[in-house]
């Protein structure tokens, strides 16, 4: 008897295997490209939030400055305090980085805690280097919001810039401005008891500006402080890097609602507190803002544009931006 032997096929012929890798690569391919491409949205996504949030703490960090400015711990300069009716603004602004011990100097500085340039000023070339051509540089003037040695407040220290506001209605001065160690503070609070001093603090001053730090712009600032025994402007600080423009808008309130006419310090009503114009850099203070400007500024604009640290590859920019 003949034996039969099955005429059916074992393993699989050479197409099918290049037709399995073929679809296995294909699976790969298409695998790797949605891994690709996740991993490039993450990192857009990273840079997205990175931009955001270097913005909005550029704005946060410039609005908690600007909103204390020209707080003095309760003391006003007499051109805006209603009971001196023949109080007058400083003749001039104050120089920024030269520090002057002279009682016009101190009240100008007191005068003016807000000011806007659009170049470097005059006298601070050696503390604003490399500045990034058409931005602001903003000046910032205000009393520390805690008392000298009080918890969580810098002990007072020798050198530094302080200052002390009478409560007592006895006292000669209004107000001390000078360096502990060098000025005499010796006003008195509300009871006048010689025993009791009025509260010092130390006094806040701070220019920001951007520069051009190895091709990324960078927001930057200086620190009024002790250095040798005279205040001078501390080397400059790198705060948020990627801030390409800073520009500053000041609402000057120059118009008196109810008598119709310009402010008058010589009276005891002057502006009503609301805006009725704005200042930039760029067309109203092109060579710096007029102290009667300055004096009655209530309100600041601030706008930053943000721009990635990081450059996105293979992107190509196919219009031209341009912001005003």
């Amino acid at each position: 008897m003949t034996a039969k032997h099955s005429a059916n096929q074992k393993g699989f012929s050479l197409i099918e295997l290049m037709v399995a890798v073929t679809i296995s690569l294909l699976i790969f391919a298409a695998v790797l490209r949605l891994f690709l491409d996740i991993g490039r949205t993450n990192d857009e996504l990273s840079k997205t939030n990175e931009q955001i949030e270097n913005g909005r703490f550029s704005i946060q960090l410039l609005q908690l400055d600007l909103m204390h400015a020209g707080f003095w711990d309760g003391y006003i300069p007499e051109y805006d305090d209603p009971a001196a009716t023949g109080g007058l603004p400083p003749a001039a602004t104050a120089a920024v980085c030269d520090w002057e011990d002279t009682d016009t100097y101190k009240y100008a500085l007191l005068s003016t805690p807000i000011q806007i340039f659009p170049d470097v000023p005059t006298g601070c070339g050696g503390v604003i280097t490399d500045k990034l051509a058409d931005t602001d540089v903003i000046v910032t003037r205000h009393a520390d919001t805690c008392v000298a040695g009080s918890t969580g407040c810098e002990a007072d220290t020798a050198g530094e810039l302080y200052i002390q506001v009478s409560r007592c209605g006895s006292d000669t001065a209004r107000y001390v401005l000078g360096q502990t160690g060098d000025a005499t503070f010796d006003l008195l609070k509300r009871d006048c008891n010689p025993a009791e001093l009025a509260s010092k603090r130390r006094f806040v001053s701070h220019i920001y500006y951007i520069k051009d730090e190895g091709g990324v712009p960078t927001l930057m600032r200086s620190t009024l402080e002790d250095d040798g025994g005279t205040p001078t402007f501390s080397t400059p600080q790198a705060l948020i890097e990627g801030i390409e423009s800073l520009r500053v808008e000041l609402g000057v309130d120059d118009f008196n609602s109810q008598t119709g006419e310009a402010v008058n310090y010589t009276t005891g009503v002057r502006g009503d507190g609301v805006p009725d114009r704005y200042l930039n850099t760029v067309d109203d203070c092109a060579s710096g803002c007029t102290i009667d400007d300055l004096v009655n500024a209530t309100s600041a604009s601030v706008y930053v544009l943000v721009r990635s640290t990081q450059a996105s590859p293979g992107y190509e920019l196919s219009a031209r931006a341009i912001h005003d």
